[in-house]
């Protein structure tokens, strides 16, 4: 089945806005977050997690393909479930080898402090997935961004552990931290983490140089108004075995979580709200000196609503895709854009 063709929000200059799910597919009204990848058949593949709402006891992982050249999603289906446990954070990529990783979320108690990480894969392009696979089972341990792949070849994750029992705020000591797969051996390790004052989590990393990483990340705290909020920088400069202190950068942060992706033009694109109070606008930053100005700056989507959770990746015809939710985390939107309309609005 095929779902109805959804309608497109709205395209203006190089930008096109296209809403894929909302309240009125059966998964549940919560539709967050979501999560996209580019096939190797040049199908695009779409992840989210759905229920009757955020701690709901009973959510899953759905996904949803538009086939290459395709007009249309396909019905959501439900690709990772817990008989007993609820799951969350979706996160889907493909690897050079052709693997298909899915990782997400399984909390086991109130909070997402409780939670654990687990993962499945695919070697068909999706279309079937392994049994489910434990890879980080410390409480707390939480995925939200994409893996990169290190010049050498390996794969890096970024994950956090989230701290409290406050189901309004991220605990002080909470901490984005990475874990690294070695292609060889098949196994992923922990690497280092990022510590900083009021805590940070949900990390983005993107490699300038052979080692040389840096990162973007959600602050810890709460909702409260707040001048003070802003995202956290940190930098390895040994391939993530070790990070600085995680510092306040200069872009705003109303605690939600950002993208940040290095384009093949080496132009870095950071994805954030640029608020420290409120998810709107949704702004797209871009740096063409390695992250030492971003002098080009635009909306993508802004307004009275909520737009969060951005995720996405450059396709092989060089646009930008991000996918991120709106309407009380029950609307998935899927914003295509090249580099040059965030330079020009063109």
């Amino acid at each position: 089945l095929q779902a109805p063709a959804t309608p497109v929000a709205g395209t203006t200059g190089g930008l096109t806005i296209e809403r894929v799910f909302g309240p009125e597919v059966p998964t549940g009204k919560y539709k967050h977050p979501a999560c996209i990848t580019e096939l190797a058949n040049g199908d695009v593949y779409l992840v989210y997690y759905g229920g009757a709402g955020e701690y709901a006891t009973e959510t899953a992982v759905f996904g949803s393909r538009k086939k290459k050249g395709g007009p249309a999603w396909s019905e959501p289906k439900p690709i990772a479930r817990d008989p007993f446990r609820s799951l969350g954070n979706g996160v889907v990529w493909q690897a050079p080898d052709g693997v298909v990783w899915l990782f997400y979320v399984v909390r086991f108690g109130a909070t997402w402090s409780t939670s654990r990480i687990q993962a499945k894969i695919s070697n068909d392009n999706a279309e079937t997935w392994s049994d489910a696979f434990t890879i980080a089972l410390e409480p707390g341990m939480m995925v939200r961004n994409r893996p990169i792949v290190l010049s050498g070849g390996d794969y890096l994750l970024p994950v956090y552990h989230e701290t409290g029992e406050d189901t309004e705020s991220v605990g002080p000591d909470s901490m984005s931290l990475f874990l690294r797969f070695d292609r060889k051996t098949k196994v992923w390790t922990k690497a280092g983490a990022i510590k900083s004052p009021t805590g940070n989590i949900q990390p983005a990393v993107v490699e300038l140089a052979p080692n040389h990483l840096i990162a973007y990340c959600r602050r810890g705290g709460d909702y409260k108004p707040t001048k003070s909020g802003f995202i956290v920088r940190a930098e390895s400069r040994d391939g993530g075995a070790t990070w600085s202190e995680g510092r306040n950068s200069e872009f705003p942060n109303p605690n939600s979580a950002i993208e940040f992706l290095k384009l093949a033009s080496g132009a870095l694109l950071l994805v954030y709200n640029d608020s420290m109070t409120s998810r709107t606008p949704l702004t797209a930053a871009l740096s063409p000196d390695g992250d030492k100005t971003y002098p080009h700056r635009r909306n993508i989507a802004d307004g009275k609503n909520s737009f969060a959770y951005p995720i996405g990746f450059q396709a092989s015809d060089g646009r930008i895709h991000i996918v991120y939710t709106s309407d009380g985390r029950s609307v998935i939107n899927h914003a295509v854009f090249s580099e040059e309309w965030v330079k020009t609005g063109k």
